[in-house]
């Protein structure tokens, strides 16, 4: 299993937008097979930094899911326009869940 977290801050000006580009790919994410992968979004109580955490079955779905058009999408729009430093990628070792969601 793959799990990562990414970590990031955003300008003041971005953040419904970045909330809108989050819905639209969380909402593509949700027609694929669930049974292979868990994406997760956060933001803190500062409302500007925001924090993805994800799990894939293995790295085919892991890219699969990471070339969704709107998961692109949304990247390039942070990336260029919201961004107030570069976003911190923390991959994991997954230890255990309360829930059976990934093999």
């Amino acid at each position: 299993m793959i799990a990562v977290q990414v970590t990031y801050q955003i300008n003041a000006e971005f953040v419904e937008e970045n909330k809108r580009n989050i819905a639209a790919f969380l909402a593509d994410f949700r027609e694929l097979q669930h049974s292979k992968f868990l994406y997760h979004v956060y933001v803190k109580e500062d409302g500007l930094t925001f924090v993805h955490v994800s799990m894939y079955e293995n790295e085919e779905i892991q890219q699969q899911i990471l070339n969704t058009p709107s998961f692109l999408a949304f990247q390039q729009h942070r990336d260029e326009r919201g961004l107030t430093a570069p976003a911190v990628i923390e991959p994991m070792e997954h230890l255990g869940s309360s829930l059976r969601i990934i093999k």
